[in-house]
């Protein structure tokens, strides 16, 4: 059989193009491998960043539910409390409220003035012995310092003695508010006395 140099270059060509086409399967199948192998690693990074997100919101969740919770016992307990301690004080049978000195000061602002500087319900703060939420109180004067424009409260605990104050707070009319600096004496001795609040049940 006779071979030409066509012949041979054909076969030459045939066993070149089917060595390419091995290579080119070669290189194609590289990728492949790869990909798989990246495939579960990609989904396993996937599954912990979204198990961490969720952990993270649920930690965070139950913190704020549990504050949120233990806030609205409180509040729901807190007035609760305040509603029947309406309803169970009542004016002349357990407390007793004198206003006097009445040309001196309008009963209006007077009453603007001691419903701002008793926090809570007022008379049930001022009648609950608790000592965590309540006043605590017995009694309580208020002088009107007409010269620095300032209402002067003496604070009488229960069980105070000698007609000593547990405590002296000022309210400054002008400025509405609780006067934070220290009240002294002449703040209010020789000044007259504008309201009285007692408490009658022992």
């Amino acid at each position: 059989m006779d071979i030409t140099n066509r012949d041979v270059r054909e076969i030459t060509m045939s066993k070149d193009i089917k060595k390419q086409k091995l290579l080119d399967e070669v290189k194609d199948e590289k990728p492949v491998k790869s990909k798989i192998l990246t495939l579960p690693i990609l989904i396993i990074v996937f599954l912990v960043v979204v198990f961490g997100a969720y952990m993270l919101y649920a930690m965070t969740h139950m913190h704020v539910t549990s504050k949120t919770e233990t806030s609205t016992v409180k509040t729901s307990s807190g007035s609760e409390k305040a509603s029947s301690s309406n309803k169970k004080y009542v004016a002349g049978k357990d407390y007793k409220v004198t206003y006097s000195n009445t040309n001196l000061i309008d009963k209006a602002t007077l009453d603007k003035a001691l419903k701002n500087s008793v926090p809570g319900e007022g008379i049930s703060y001022l009648m609950d012995t608790n000592e965590d939420t309540g006043a605590n109180m017995a009694k309580i004067e208020v002088y009107y310092n007409k010269d620095k424009n300032l209402l002067v409260e003496r604070l009488f605990k229960n069980g105070y003695k000698d007609n000593q104050p547990t405590q002296t707070v000022g309210y400054d009319l002008q400025k509405q508010s609780m006067n934070l600096d220290k009240t002294f004496g002449n703040d209010y001795l020789n000044q007259p006395l504008v309201y009285t609040w007692e408490k009658l049940t022992k």
